[in-house]
């Protein structure tokens, strides 16, 4: 048959940063939700809900920040090793 090179690196990056944008809106929601539940526990419409959607951007961006960072450090490392 025909060689395999392997799994397409475009691809696999593309994913891997799909599934960081997926954590991000994944934070947003999950706190925008126990805001809204907290609201409504404590009848403080809308507090913790924009605290809630705040804290989770916040927490988002910090976490999508970070595992950028890593892979431009191993990015860097590997470049610099060839």
């Amino acid at each position: 048959m025909g060689d395999n090179p392997g799994p397409n690196p475009g691809m696999a990056l593309g994913q891997k940063y799909f599934a960081v944008g997926l954590k991000f809106a994944a934070g947003i929601v999950v706190f925008s939700l126990a805001g809204i539940w907290l609201d409504r526990r404590l009848g403080m419409i809308p507090l913790f809900t924009l605290v809630g959607t705040l804290g989770g951007a916040v927490l988002g961006f910090l976490s999508v920040y970070r595992d950028v960072k890593r892979d431009e450090q191993a990015a860097r490392d590997r470049s610099g090793k060839k």
